[in-house]
């Protein structure tokens, strides 16, 4: 009966290309391809269709257009009278800005409570659970508003200021002040030192891991590592002269003259996002450390090595290659949280572009599809950064 039914499919498949797998599976994927171009094209030409009939017209020409409003912080030179374009490249390094300090910051609060999660004493591992129990489970839209809300804008009026450093760091409700480094131009070379130090110290740690792999020698990278950015940048600035003024925040009549002023809006988004972000961070460390085998630990304790040893060397490379794909959601995450901004007034792309600068300029379909795009591109970067590093750490099969 089998082979009957067979031979009838054969017979089908010979007779009709209905019934042929492939030419069903290639014309499966050119009806949806059709389909989508079509769909595209609709929603193209609905658009303009509709823009049409409200006499408004297309294109990304404002963006040479004077902006005509001021943005509280900056990363570069702006003011009332930049353009359109300059608005958008202000949002992109406010929104870089947030994200990239909140990446490094959270995957280390993240790994650090992750780990402490696991810890055999009681008390570190209870508060390392509430933690996370608590901060993962409230909004962040709830927690970004008592961070700015509840804590940042309670602080002191100016007059009254906190003061850390004595004349140098104050805090207020209208953000952290702190001096202003102002380097000479020899101070370039310093910065040239730096890099060419940082750079060296990757392929030292390179040549460390195939030795201590090859000879079983430890090498004390770290300590070197620490020493040579430390001594030789210092070198450098006593041979070449350089200097860093610091041009200090000094108390004026009605606010701080001087110095840098880091707005509450700042902290405030990138606390919430830090903290918020690192619980799940935490989480996924704690599921990859568990996913390693327990043999793996006997064994490293068969062999003598340290509690740190036997947690840098042994547990946390295996579990790398299972933290590494849901930790990169949780960067994503936090890129596209940072949007959430414009509820607390931070000056972001969505706020000053696709807020204020779209209410002047009208021009709604461009500065959406820009923002869209900025925020796609970011994803994809670093989409493409991790999964590079996580075929690194990935098993290769023998």
């Amino acid at each position: 009966m089998a082979k009957s039914q067979e031979q009838l499919q054969q017979t089908r498949s010979a007779t009709s290309l209905i019934y042929d797998p492939k030419f069903r599976s290639i014309a499966f994927q050119i009806l949806l391809l059709v389909g989508l171009v079509v769909f595209g094209w609709w929603i193209v030409n609905n658009t303009i269709t509709n823009l049409q009939a409200q006499n408004k017209t297309t294109g990304f020409d404002f963006l040479g257009i004077t902006s005509g409003f001021n943005i509280g912080f900056t990363l570069i030179e702006y003011d009332r009278s930049s353009t359109y374009f300059d608005v958008f490249v202000v949002g992109i390094l406010n929104t870089l800005l947030v994200a990239v300090i909140g990446i490094i910051l959270a995957t280390l609060l993240g790994f650090t409570i992750g780990i402490a999660r696991l810890s055999n004493n009681w008390i570190i591992a209870r508060l390392a659970t509430v933690y996370i129990e608590v901060i993962r489970n409230i909004p962040l839209l709830l927690q970004l508003f008592f961070w700015y809300f509840a804590v940042l804008k309670t602080m002191p009026a100016v007059k009254d200021s906190i003061e850390f450093v004595t004349g140098s760091v104050y805090l207020n409700n209208r953000g952290l002040y702190v001096p202003d480094p102002n380097p000479n131009d020899a101070f370039v070379w310093v910065q040239v030192a730096i890099v060419a130090v940082i750079i060296g110290g990757f392929f030292l740690h390179r040549w460390a891991r195939i030795r201590q792999e090859q000879t079983g020698q430890r090498f004390p990278f770290v300590p070197v590592f620490i020493a040579s950015v430390i001594v030789i940048p210092a070198i450098i600035w006593l041979l070449s002269g350089a200097r860093i003024d610091l041009d200090y925040p000094i108390l004026g009549r009605f606010n701080f003259a001087g110095g840098i002023q880091i707005p509450p809006e700042f902290v405030a988004l990138l606390f919430g996002l830090v903290i918020y972000t690192a619980a799940f961070i935490a989480e996924t460390v704690r599921a990859g450390i568990l996913a390693v085998n327990t043999g793996q630990t006997e064994a490293a304790q068969s062999l003598g090595l340290k509690n740190s040893d036997r947690l840098n060397l042994v547990i946390i490379p295996q579990a790398m290659r299972v933290i590494v794909p849901p930790l990169t959601s949780q960067y994503l995450n936090l890129t596209k949280n940072s949007s959430l901004a414009v509820a607390i007034g931070y000056p972001d792309i969505v706020n000053v572009f696709m807020g204020t600068a779209l209410n002047q300029s009208g021009k709604a379909v461009e500065v959406i599809f820009m923002t869209m795009m900025v925020y796609l591109t970011l994803s994809l970067f670093t989409s493409v950064i991790m999964n590079i590093y996580n075929a690194r750490v990935a098993l290769t099969e023998r």
